[in-house]
């Protein structure tokens, strides 16, 4: 059995509950109140954490792709977008103290050093290296000094990327979500058998961090073996954001998350028999009984 992580009191690994993420990241848009919102929806459907993103814009992007020409309600650059959607340390205060006030984890994706340092503040239960983060090898040694709990996204990666990746970071403390980054995900493009291969190449929780339209691969993604799901909310799929449509609604992420508990018990321990809600039944139908 593949060693277990505990992130906030919550064990993750096999045989244990799944730790299910809401990841809010940007589809917050720059508010603080509708962010939460989407901690509301989060917690009346019954996931274990939020996750936000944190980038510190100057250093993840180039000046030549902020300079971008990109029409949004924030300007008319792709600056201007970038440094809209990014909270600073009141709107973190904020969400720290109505995270724990609605005693829900956060935590976030970090893009940068100086951004895992910033979180670090916070004292969250873990960190999350994003799929576009998986070949920085500096960024994955930062957010490992810090000595918590990594989950990390491996979206447009190579098996080789990923071993490389989980050779710097060790396999202790360490959940490796299989994942495809595009938005949303084609059926053809998700490809969930990876999540049994990983489960044999590394002996870390293996999970799911999906981009999907439904639910409906991030509930077999479990019944794979994935010990963690992830997935974006948003409060209306229809609200202006590059992520939206491949997020969940309300509805949505409720019929994932009761699916998700259930998939479990659907599953069961494989050992055949004959239950006692059956045995009226063989009364009435069967001709000749044992």
């Amino acid at each position: 059995m593949s060693k277990t992580v505990t992130i906030g009191g919550h064990i993750i690994g096999d045989g244990q509950p799944c730790f299910i993420i809401a990841e809010i990241g940007i589809n917050h848009n720059g508010s603080v109140e509708l962010a939460k919102k989407m901690i509301d929806i989060a917690v009346t459907t019954g996931c274990d954490a939020v996750k936000f993103q944190k980038r510190t814009v100057d250093v993840v992007y180039t000046k030549e792709e902020l300079a971008k020409e990109r029409k949004s309600v924030f300007g008319n650059t792709n600056g201007d977008l970038k440094r809209g959607l990014e909270f600073g340390e009141k709107e973190y205060k904020e969400i720290d103290k109505y995270c724990k006030e609605k005693n829900i984890l956060w935590f976030a994706s970090c893009w940068d050093e100086g951004s895992v340092d910033f979180i670090e503040k916070f004292n969250p239960p873990c960190y999350k290296i994003a799929s576009a983060s998986l070949t920085d090898d500096n960024l994955l040694k930062h957010t490992r000094s810090k000595g918590k709990p990594i989950i990390l996204s491996t979206g447009m990666s190579t098996m080789e990327e990923i071993r490389h990746a989980v050779s710097i970071l060790g396999e202790d403390n360490l959940v490796v979500m299989h994942c495809t980054s595009t938005y949303p995900s084609n059926a053809d493009e998700m490809n969930l058998m990876v999540i049994p291969e990983l489960k044999k190449e590394f002996s870390c929780p293996i999970g799911y961090s999906g981009h999907e339209r439904g639910i409906t691969p991030s509930v077999l993604a479990v019944a794979l073996g994935a010990s963690v799901v992830e997935r974006h909310i948003t409060t209306d799929r229809t609200n202006w954001g590059s992520d939206q449509a491949a997020s969940l609604e309300t509805a949505g992420l409720y019929h994932m998350v009761r699916d998700i508990r259930q998939t479990p018990i659907i599953l069961g321990d494989g050992i055949k028999v004959v239950y006692p809600r059956e045995l009226p039944i063989i009364e009435k139908l069967r001709r000749v009984k044992n």
